[in-house]
């Protein structure tokens, strides 16, 4: 017969605790398993009701080495601004061209 698991709950207090520890040595899911005997799926639901969820990974180590800071993050994201701003014009004026090459008309003009 099985065993049945008795199910820990955890006080706000020490899902912080626990999140800041694992943040701070850059603990895995796994890590905290280990050490605190979290579940993956319970650290990672903490992580994220919390904000503490961040990107991780090569990625976001790759980011650090570069470097990267707030001010990198902020340029992007006005680039990113500026470029959906001017490309529904963009899309437009080429869907436009597309049409007037596919029937023949250019402005009001007929090819021959």
């Amino acid at each position: 017969m099985a065993k049945a698991r008795t199910r820990k709950t955890y006080t706000p207090a020490q899902r912080k605790a626990i999140l800041t520890h694992a943040a701070r040595e850059g603990l895995t899911a796994l890590d905290v398993k280990k050490r605190f005997g979290v579940t993956p799926v319970t650290y990672y639901s903490w992580r994220k009701k919390s904000g503490v969820a961040a990107r991780r990974g090569r990625i976001a180590a790759q980011g650090a080495l570069r470097g990267e800071s707030n001010l990198a993050s902020a340029v992007r994201g006005e680039v990113r601004a500026k470029i959906q701003a001017i490309l529904p014009n963009i899309v437009k004026h080429e869907v436009r061209y597309y049409v007037d090459s596919l029937f023949g008309t250019r402005r009001g003009r007929r090819r021959v």
